[in-house]
């Protein structure tokens, strides 16, 4: 859905982006690569589909999945 803007469940194309919430402290599905509360934290980035209402989750940023590489891989 972030590519084509399409579900790919119904089809639908009604898509919105759900973006991290950086003012809270615990927003959204965040990955976090520290041990520490205010470091290390991913946002995960949402698509939902407003027809059916399928989700998918999206790390947006190159160097953030180089993060959680390095981290958990």
């Amino acid at each position: 859905m972030k590519n084509t803007w399409q579900c790919p469940k119904c089809g639908a194309t009604d898509v919105v982006r759900i973006p991290d919430n950086s003012s809270r402290h615990a927003s959204g599905n965040n990955i976090y690569t520290s041990t520490y509360t205010l470091f290390g934290k991913i946002p995960v980035i949402r698509y939902v589909c407003c027809e059916c209402g399928y989700v998918e989750n999206w790390v947006e940023a190159k160097e953030e999945l180089l993060e959680i590489k390095k981290t958990f891989g």
